[in-house]
């Protein structure tokens, strides 16, 4: 498999050397407006059935999830918890088409960066930005997240499975005392966030759950 897909019923995700298997809940997919309709809630686990993927590194790898994009409004409050101000830095990883690195340059004038590993999503974002004339604000990198240096940040955007988010917790116990997480959806296991909000969009009238960790991390008791 050389990317994220969806067959038989299940979605497939590359988690470090394995490949995960969901089941997709139907009723969870198609729940009215107004109710929770993301991944987060609309998946399930399923046997692996001894399915693994080969590992591999870098950004010439496959994508870990599928790209969802986050609805606009619901970027904005992103940023709003996070209380992003202009001499911050913005890293979103997983930047997909580069929507909340542009809304971080455009609103706060801040410098922002987002980390991408599918190409085509690179190019498309990198364009976005030469149209918006933000290139002066606005770097679109071709990486694999969990190879990034994430030092040169003090805001950090995600949305991104639990999982993924596990994996980068050592990259994000770097991070200098101070600096603000923003996660879309989801949780990273084992940390306690300093602040959840629930919050419908206007966008797909979907609630959306937004999550903020303050460096340094800290661990949830037992």
């Amino acid at each position: 498999m050389t990317s994220p897909a969806v067959a038989g019923g299940r979605l497939y995700v590359r988690d470090n050397d394995k490949l995960l298997a969901y089941d997709i809940s139907a009723d969870a997919l198609k729940k009215p407006k107004g109710e929770p309709r993301t991944l987060a809630v609309a998946l399930a686990p399923a046997q692996t059935r001894g399915v693994a993927a080969q590992p591999r590194t870098g950004k010439d790898r496959a994508p870990d999830a599928i790209y969802v994009p986050t609805p606009p409004d619901i970027v904005e409050k992103m940023l709003e918890l996070a209380a992003l101000k202009k001499d911050d830095v913005a890293y979103d990883l997983g930047s997909g088409d580069g929507r909340i690195v542009i809304a971080a340059a455009t609103k706060y004038g801040c410098k922002a960066v987002g980390y991408e590993i599918d190409p085509k999503l690179v190019n498309s974002s990198r364009e976005t930005v030469l149209k918006k004339e933000l290139q002066h604000l606005v770097r679109i990198e071709h990486e694999d997240i969990f190879t990034v240096d994430l030092s040169g940040a003090n805001v950090i955007a995600v949305y991104l499975p639990s999982p993924l988010l596990q994996r980068l917790i050592p990259q994000l116990e770097k991070l200098e005392p101070g600096s603000r997480i923003v996660s879309h959806q989801f949780e990273i296991p084992g940390i306690k966030p300093d602040k959840v909000i629930t919050l419908q969009s206007k966008e797909d009238g979907d609630q959306h759950r937004l999550l903020l960790w303050t460096a340094p991390l800290k661990k949830v008791e037992p």
